[in-house]
């Protein structure tokens, strides 16, 4: 293996479905339960948007093989300020996404062992072990954190495919009728689920943020891109899908563990323990890529001179060990200082924020494609620059009013750089 690139096709594309298939999968039946099977209709959109831009990314990471993904694209389109404000919010909706996932996790986890959430302060202890025990295993190393991700990717992927595919057979036509039960037209039931459903597929781009540690990039990434896309797209949908299905909308509405109750239904109480087993290491693989994902970002933007240094420094193991427990530190305050709410509230809160940060990198990438990439895929590039603006859109005032405050956060740290930079300019020979 290449020490330098330890991250191989299966690595890369471990990293993509594990980014992609944490707590979304267990936890958005839940959500789409009011709209029943009109639900469909935003896994479609977000399925056929999805797509569109891990094609894109595909070519991206081909046209700049270079880490930072996101960012490195609308850093080379647009110019330092446009990267500088993609690297803040992407860096942004990777570890509140990371504080979301660890609540999910310690959820998943009080399920099975109902002791070790019995309170806040309980349920806070379990979210911070698993950003922690992540943060430990990528501070080891890339060639370490690869594989952790491939091996809880492999027991998460094939558990949820099996459930799904098993399940179907159990599931009735008259279970999806009514169609549309809400007063909602489906127009409005695609605008609401769009930004619920994005949040399953949030990752994508995982495999072009750590290019440089990706043996054979321009090959690797695309492929790892939209395979990792085609799979845990594949199967989130199909297990959501089934879930609405087998369990009726007013006890999925309010169930914290939708998937466990299905399967519960189906085949008995160890059938709901062992579902709450796969949520746990789906939650904990999620976490532990996100993890890797947001030093590599930060890692990208310091190289550049558009973080603080410490971000680019790497340790012996020749891991941005700085990056990874700023990040965790991060994660970790959200958790503490929102505690108090529930824990569905609480991942409702963190989610809307996340994917509201991550889809205007999405955004921006699309647009690079058409203002410096070729003229293959710019169609493509097109409508996934169309499909990001319109899921931001469906994000609600809320969510895009916090995702503004704090891109808006990060002018100060970017003035305070670009002085800094011109300070050094000046006083060089």
């Amino acid at each position: 293996m290449n020490r330098a690139r330890p991250l191989g096709l299966w690595m890369a594309t471990a990293l993509v479905v594990g980014s992609m298939i944490g707590s979304g999968v267990f936890m958005l039946p839940a959500s789409l339960a009011p709209y029943g099977a009109a639900s469909l209709v935003g896994w479609g959109i977000t399925l056929c948007g999805a797509l569109l831009l891990a094609a894109t990314f595909a070519r991206l990471a081909v046209r700049w093989p270079c880490t930072g993904g996101p960012y490195a694209y609308a850093r080379a389109a647009f110019g330092d300020a446009a990267g500088f404000g993609i690297a803040w919010s992407y860096w942004i909706s990777i570890w509140s996404g990371m504080a979301a996932i660890a609540v999910a996790f310690a959820g998943s986890l009080g399920t099975i062992f109902p002791a070790l959430t019995a309170t806040p302060a309980r349920g806070a202890a379990c979210a911070l072990a698993a950003l922690w025990a992540c943060a430990a295993v990528n501070v080891a190393g890339l060639r370490e954190a690869g594989r952790v991700q491939l091996a809880l990717t492999a027991l998460k992927l094939l558990p949820l495919l099996l459930f799904g595919l098993v399940a179907l057979w159990f599931v009735h036509a008259h279970a999806y009728r009514p169609f549309n039960p809400g007063p909602a037209t489906l127009p409005q039931v695609a605008q609401a689920t769009v930004i619920l459903t994005m949040w399953a597929f949030a990752g994508l781009e995982a495999a072009t943020v750590p290019a440089a540690a990706i043996c054979d990039p321009e090959r690797t990434i695309p492929r790892a891109t939209l395979l990792g896309t085609l799979l845990a797209g594949a199967a989130t949908i199909l297990a959501c899908t089934v879930v609405i299905g087998l369990v009726p909308s007013q006890v999925l509405a309010a169930s914290p563990a939708p998937m466990a109750e299905a399967a519960g239904r189906l085949w008995g109480p160890g059938a709901a323990l062992a579902i709450a087993a796969l949520a746990v290491v789906s939650t904990l693989g999620a976490v532990n890529g996100w993890v890797l994902v947001c030093a590599q970002v930060s890692l990208a933007a310091a190289n550049d001179g558009l973080f603080p240094r410490r971000f680019g420094t790497l340790d012996r193991n020749g891991t941005p060990a700085f990056g990874v427990i700023a990040g965790a530190v991060l994660a970790s305050a959200m958790v503490i200082a929102n505690y108090s709410r529930s824990l569905v509230q609480l991942f409702t809160f963190m989610l809307l924020l996340a994917t509201a940060a991550i889809l205007l990198p999405y955004a921006a990438s699309s647009a690079a494609w058409l203002r410096r990439g070729g003229r293959e895929g710019r169609l493509v590039a097109l409508l996934a620059l169309a499909y990001s603006l319109y899921a931001l859109l469906g994000a609600g005032s809320e969510a895009l009013a916090w995702g503004a405050v704090l891109l808006l956060s990060g002018v100060p740290v970017y003035v305070w750089l670009r002085r800094g930079r011109r300070a050094a300019a000046a006083e060089a020979p």
